[in-house]
C-alpha cells in the first residue's frame, strides 16, 4: 500500500506528541528528527525533506503550538498543512482546448505504463460523454502498436495507426485530420519512450509538440523507481516542458518518495495516480486527501468516490436499511464482498477510514481475492438458510458441520465469521460518518 512505511513511523511519532501535556521545543525538535528520518527512509529528495523540516520546526515552536491546549494535535496540523502545500495544494485538472480536437501527449521512459495510462484516460474522457482517440505513434518498440490495440479495445476506444514505416511526426498529423473528420473531440498519442533519456528521444518529441500543439504534455512515471521518477521528471520538463504527471505504480511502493518530491523539484502538477489494473485505478490527484491517508487520518472522500462508481444505488439502499435496523446477515456479506472486490484490496479501503487500526487490515487484507471469495461462497452455501441469516446460532457442532460440508476446517469457519463482525463493524463506522448527506448520497453500508 502507498506510503505505509511512513504512515506507520509518523503515526509512532505523533502518538508520543499526543501523550505529553505540554511540549518544549525540544520536544519538537526531537519528534522533528523522528519525522526526517521517516521522510528520508520513504525515499523523499534529500532537499525537499530539510526544507519541508525547516518550516514545520519554524511553525511548531511558535506561540501557536507552545500555548496550546493541545499541542500533539496542533503539531499535527501543521505537519498536515505543510505535506499538502508540499504536494500542490490543490488538484490540477485536466484542461481542454477551446476548439476541439483537445490534444494531448502521453510521453516517459519505457516501462512507466504510459500505453496502459493513455487507455485508462480514455476511457474515462468518454465516461464523462467526451470522444476519444488514441494514436499509436510508437513506431520502434515491438508489438507497441499492438499493445495500444489491445488498450483500446479493452476501454471501447479506436486506434488511429499507420504501422511503422511513417514517422511519428507525420502520424500525429494525420491523426489530427482523422480525429477532424471523425468528430473525435480528444487525441492521445501514446509516444515512443527510451530505456533513458537521449537527445534523439527529445528531438522526436519536440518535433511532435510543434507538429501538433498539445494542449498538455503529460510525463507518466513510475512511482517505484523513487528518485529516478523525479529526475527523469526534471528533464522532460527542462527540455520538453510538461503540463502535468501521472504517477503509475503508487499502490506498489510503500514508500512513496517519488510523490512527495516531485512536485516540489519540477513545480508541475501530478494530476492522476496509478492505483491499480482497473479503468478506474487511475485516480485524480488530490494532495489533501493523499496527506490525510500518510497522517493515518483516513481518506473518506475517495471512498466514498470508489463507492459511488462501483455499487448498484438501489441495492445499496436496501443494504442500507437492512444496517440500520441490525438485519445484516451473512447473505448479505457474501454479496457486499463481491460488490467490493470491485473497488480493490480491502486493506485499501481500510486504510481511507479514520480510525481503523493496523490490525483490523491485516485481518481484512485480500478478502477481495477470486480464492477468498471461492472460500466464502463455499462456506456459506455449506448453511442452513437459517444459520445464514442468524449466524448467532452457529455452536461448535454446527461449525464442524459446515466445514466438513465444504471441505475446510473449523479455523477457517470462525475467520469467516471473524470477517463478517469486523465488516458489519466497519459498516456501521462508515454509515455514521456519511450521516446527514442522505440528500446528496446515500452510502451503501
Amino acid at each position: 500500500m502507498a506510503f505505509e512505511n511512513l504512515s506507520n513511523k509518523l503515526q509512532d511519532v505523533f502518538k508520543q506528541l499526543r501523550g505529553k501535556g505540554k511540549l518544549s521545543e525540544s520536544d519538537v525538535k526531537a519528534a522533528m528528527r523522528e519525522v526526517k528520518i521517516a521522510l528520508l527512509e520513504a525515499d523523499v529528495n534529500f532537499k525537499i525533506v530539510k526544507q519541508f523540516i525547516n518550516r514545520v520546526t519554524e511553525r511548531a515552536v511558535g506561540s501557536e503550538v507552545m500555548e496550546s491546549l493541545t499541542p500533539g494535535q496542533q503539531v499535527i496540523k501543521i505537519v498536515n498543512e505543510e505535506l499538502i502545500e508540499l504536494m500542490g495544494s490543490t488538484q490540477s485538472k485536466l484542461t481542454f482546448a477551446p476548439k476541439p480536437p483537445t490534444v494531448y501527449m502521453m510521453v516517459g521512459l519505457q516501462g512507466a505504463g504510459k500505453t496502459t495510462s493513455s487507455g485508462k484516460l480514455a476511457g474515462q474522457l468518454k465516461k464523462q460523454g467526451k470522444n476519444p482517440l488514441l494514436v499509436a505513434c510508437d513506431v520502434y518498440r515491438p508489438a507497441a502498436i499492438k499493445q495500444l490495440q489491445v488498450v483500446g479495445k479493452n476501454y471501447n476506444i479506436p486506434v488511429f495507426e499507420m504501422g511503422d514505416q511513417l514517422s511519428p511526426v507525420e502520424i500525429s498529423k494525420k491523426a489530427l485530420e482523422h480525429a477532424s473528420a471523425n468528430r473525435n473531440d480528444v487525441i492521445l498519442i501514446d509516444t515512443a519512450g527510451r530505456l533513458h533519456i537521449n537527445e534523439e528521444l527529445m528531438e522526436e518529441l519536440k518535433e511532435i509538440k510543434s507538429a501538433v500543439r498539445p494542449q498538455e504534455i503529460l510525463l507518466v512515471v513510475d512511482a517505484m523507481t523513487g528518485q529516478d521518477a523525479v529526475t527523469v521528471a526534471e528533464s522532460f520538463d527542462t527540455q520538453l516542458g510538461i503540463d502535468g504527471i501521472i504517477m503509475t505504480k503508487l499502490d506498489g511502493d510503500a514508500r512513496g518518495g517519488a510523490a512527495l518530491s516531485v512536485r516540489s523539484v519540477t513545480n508541475k502538477p501530478i494530476k492522476y495516480i496509478g492505483m491499480g489494473e482497473k479503468m478506474e485505478d487511475l485516480e485524480p490527484f488530490y494532495p489533501d486527501r493523499m496527506a490525510s491517508r500518510i497522517l493515518g487520518m483516513g481518506d473518506v472522500l475517495s471512498l466514498i468516490d470508489k463507492v459511488q462508481r462501483n455499487i448498484d444505488e438501489k441495492e445499496a439502499m436496501e443494504l442500507e436499511k437492512r444496517l440500520r435496523e441490525n438485519d445484516f446477515t451473512l447473505e448479505d456479506f457474501l454479496s457486499q464482498m463481491q460488490q467490493i472486490k470491485k473497488m480493490g484490496p480491502m486493506k485499501d479501503l481500510l486504510g481511507m477510514i479514520p480510525g481503523m487500526n493496523k490490525i483490523n487490515m491485516d485481518a481484512l487484507d485480500n478478502v477481495d481475492t477470486d480464492k477468498e471469495l471461492r472460500r466464502v461462497e463455499a462456506i456459506i452455501q455449506s448453511m442452513t438458510k437459517e444459520e445464514r441469516l442468524n449466524p448467532s446460532i452457529l455452536n461448535g457442532p454446527r461449525k464442524k458441520r459446515i466445514a466438513n460440508g465444504c471441505g475446510r476446517n473449523i479455523a477457517d469457519v470462525n475467520r469467516l465469521l471473524k470477517q463478517f463482525e469486523d465488516m458489519k463493524k466497519m459498516m456501521k463506522q462508515m454509515n455514521n460518518m456519511t450521516k446527514g448527506k442522505k440528500g446528496k448520497f446515500r452510502f451503501p453500508f
